[in-house]
């Protein structure tokens, strides 16, 4: 094998190297704000906004953003924010749903 085509070769898999890992951001967000706007959903039909406002307040709020930040292409921080709503999401569907049993509804 020559000097070109090791070069050829080398920069063959330098790019295949760079698409692969470019294309996980937009899949690992996906990943991520799925089951994020699912939470949320359930905690918005569990009537979280009137139960645990705070909660739910910073789920929406972090769900918003990020959404916001893949718009941006800011794969890292919208995977981070996603997480972050899926926590606060769960945590509002949780005492909404605990709230209301203790009503009796």
């Amino acid at each position: 094998m020559g000097g070109r085509s090791r070069r050829l070769v080398l920069w063959v898999g330098v790019v295949s190297t760079v698409i692969f890992f470019a294309a996980c951001g937009p899949a690992l967000y996906s990943f991520n704000i799925i089951p994020a706007s699912q939470t949320v959903g359930q905690a918005e039909q569990a009537n979280a906004a009137e139960h645990a406002p705070y909660e739910y307040f910073y789920a929406r709020s972090y769900l918003d953003k990020a959404r916001e930040e893949a718009a941006e292409a800011n794969y890292q921080d919208a995977i981070r924010f996603a997480k972050r709503a899926n926590e606060f999401g769960t945590k509002a569907r949780d005492l909404a749903r605990r709230r209301m049993r203790e009503m009796g509804r």
